[in-house]
């Protein structure tokens, strides 16, 4: 497709997404629509009056030697009317539009957020559609609005430009010669302005995001030790200086072009027309006599009124295909069709897990193969454990048991079947999981345990406090200001906790303590913590999850000993199965990674590098700082 070809397409996509936002503006709020249309057609109507036919009505009454009560009949009905609509939009900005505001950003957030809740997890995981989703949240009310002034503009400024030319040429056809004039400032050179501007940002957007880094680094704490313990600061500096010079050998690059276009911009949008037609109305009344003086306040006024239509119908076409990129991310974004929608429905899965099988499942992402040919089985209330090197598809096995993502080939089985003909949402409500890459929210304590689940408000003290208990982060907890009541991070409250990240752990294993339900997943649980605070974990993993399917994900192999069993990855597939006797008795990869732990703990016989079992198990739980396996 040639250069043409494309402009074209783009301008026709434009226009497209234009009638998108005029069409989800009124699904929204039409009201807004409405008041909006009516506010600019009266604002072209004034203008237009006022110059071509108010002050020709009273020079010509004057002249016609009229009476004076029927020129302020016409005066005094003009006044009214304009009151009435002066009014009008002082209720607009004052009431309706701050209401219809509320109106438009709650709508379409709700449709906003109901989306990015419903998109799949990959989505969120593509930089690509990441980025046009932020780009598409932001500010996207006050866009959307715009967008819609900007076709109304558009499309009544060319109507008004239209009846403008018409009146100027009925007064004086040669007049209309002059109007001409800032259509070529605006199309013409205010176009190539635009062009040299939008040249001059992109050359300037590498000095001015290094300018932006060091300047949020400067005032950021996280940055505060190394700025006075190390010599960064003057790297900063000079990265600083070389980034404003930058700036400035751009500015100086475009400088000499845009003042020339600059210039001509402004004689022929203003000076030319205001000037040149001036002379020629006062020529043609004081020197050859072939112009009224009605005539002539006709064509000076709208010689104002036309110049200022053309510029704002020029700016709003601007605007219009400006915009049309912002709705384009916003239409991509809205219209995207989830491949695992959230609110998929299917079969109910009921409350009991007999076993979940993985059939020769393989999985890739970005075309890079990261599960091949798997299989494995989970029975109803056993315990395994999932061990193996980092990238070796353990997480991403979970992500896939959690249908965050669709097997590329082969099945998931939940009691024998495809858990893909399951109620979404029902199927999810059978796991509790308490991820390694954890986040908390600004909230209290006690929502960050319960994330919303379905537990009667008179059992969430005692859920709460039995959970916190369990993954021994209750003293502390009960130690802050407000107990469970505290609000976690100063996101909004100043005087919120900020924990340790050993602490947060705790806490994000809570959660999966305080859910109710048959299959509970622990990925890396201990990770942050101390050998004896892991210990006494993993005693309340294996305690309190007796009845349940118990799922871990775990680089610490002595705390994985106690499993009913033991799959071993690596490439994405299961290299090595079975019970931890069983695994050190086939010496292979597991009892190799076992037997390099092993020699980190603070004391071993050698019965217990064997692999025969330790002697003390709590003993063995307690690895040194380092002897995490990676």
């Amino acid at each position: 497709m040639d250069e043409k070809a494309e402009k074209k397409l783009r301008k026709g996509r434009a226009v497209k997404n234009n009638l998108f936002a005029m069409k989800l503006l009124w699904q929204i709020c039409p009201s807004i629509v409405v008041h909006k249309g009516f506010s600019r057609f009266f604002g072209y109507f004034e203008w237009l009056f006022y110059s071509a036919f108010f002050m020709r009505y009273v020079i010509n009454s004057l002249e016609n030697g009229d009476s004076f009560g029927t020129i302020m009949v016409f005066v005094i009905t003009v006044v009214v009317v304009e009151g009435a609509l002066s009014l009008y939009d002082k209720i607009l900005t004052g009431r309706i539009y701050p209401v219809a505001q509320a109106v438009v950003n709650k709508g379409l957030y709700r449709k906003l957020f109901r989306k990015a809740r419903n998109v799949e997890l990959s989505c969120f995981e593509d930089s690509d559609f990441y980025d046009r989703y932020t780009l598409a949240m932001e500010k996207a009310d006050d866009r959307l609005i715009i967008s819609v002034e900007a076709a109304f503009k558009v499309f009544f400024g060319a109507i008004a430009s239209v009846c403008a030319f018409v009146f100027m040429y009925q007064v004086d056809a040669i007049s209309v010669l002059f109007v001409l004039l800032p259509v070529i400032g605006n199309f013409v050179f205010n176009r190539k302005l635009s062009r040299i501007d939008f040249e001059r940002n992109k050359d300037m957007a590498p000095h001015n995001r290094k300018i932006a880094y060091i300047n949020r680094v400067m005032y950021l704490p996280e940055y505060a030790k190394e700025m006075r313990l190390t010599g960064v600061f003057a790297l900063m500096k000079q990265q600083y200086h070389e980034a404003i010079t930058g700036v400035g050998e751009v500015t100086k690059k475009y400088t000499k072009k845009a003042a020339i276009l600059h210039w001509l911009y402004v004689m022929f949008t203003f000076t030319f027309i205001f000037e040149g037609l001036l002379i020629y109305g006062a020529y043609r009344t004081l020197v050859s006599r072939t112009m009224s003086l009605a005539q002539l306040s006709v064509i000076t006024s709208m010689m104002v009124s036309t110049t200022w239509i053309l510029i704002g119908f020029t700016e709003a076409l601007t605007d219009l295909f400006k915009n049309g990129l912002f709705i384009e991310y916003l239409r991509t974004f809205l219209e995207y069709k989830e491949k695992i929608p959230e609110d998929t429905d299917g079969i109910d899965p009921g409350n009991e897990i007999r076993t979940i099988e993985f059939r020769n499942v393989s999985f890739s992402y970005k075309d890079k193969q990261v599960i091949s040919n798997l299989s494995m089985e989970f029975r109803g209330g056993k315990t395994y454990a999932l061990v193996g090197h980092n990238g070796a598809g353990k997480t991403t096995l979970i992500k896939l048991l959690l249908r965050f993502y669709d097997p590329t080939e082969g099945q998931i089985l939940l009691n024998g079947r495809d858990i893909r003909e399951y109620n979404l949402r029902k199927y999810r409500a059978l796991f509790a999981t308490a991820f390694q890459d954890h986040r908390m929210f600004s909230m209290t304590v006690a929502e960050n345990v319960i994330m919303g689940a379905d537990i009667p408000q008179e059992d969430r003290e005692r859920s709460v406090t039995e959970a916190l208990k369990l993954a021994g982060a209750y003293e502390k907890v009960m130690s802050l200001p407000k107990g469970m009541q505290t609000v976690l991070t100063r996101e909004f409250d100043d005087e919120g906790a900020m924990l340790s990240g050993g602490e947060f752990q705790k806490i994000v294993v809570a959660r999966a303590f305080v859910r109710k339900c048959p299959f509970k997943i622990f990925d890396e649980p201990s990770s942050a913590l101390d050998p004896i605070a892991e210990a006494q974990l993993f005693d309340n993993i294996y305690d309190s999850c007796r009845d349940n399917t118990l799922v871990f994900i775990s680089h610490r192999l002595s705390s994985v000993q106690n499993a009913d069993w033991v799959y071993l990855l690596s490439d994405g597939t299961v290299k090595e199965a079975g019970t931890h006797g069983m695994l050190m008795e086939q010496n292979g990869l597991y009892a190799d990674m076992y037997r390099k732990q092993a020699k980190n703990y603070l004391a071993i016989s050698t019965d217990d590098v064997s692999g025969n079992g330790p002697s003390d198990r709590v003993f063995y739980s307690h690895p040194v700082e380092g002897g995490e396996f990676a």
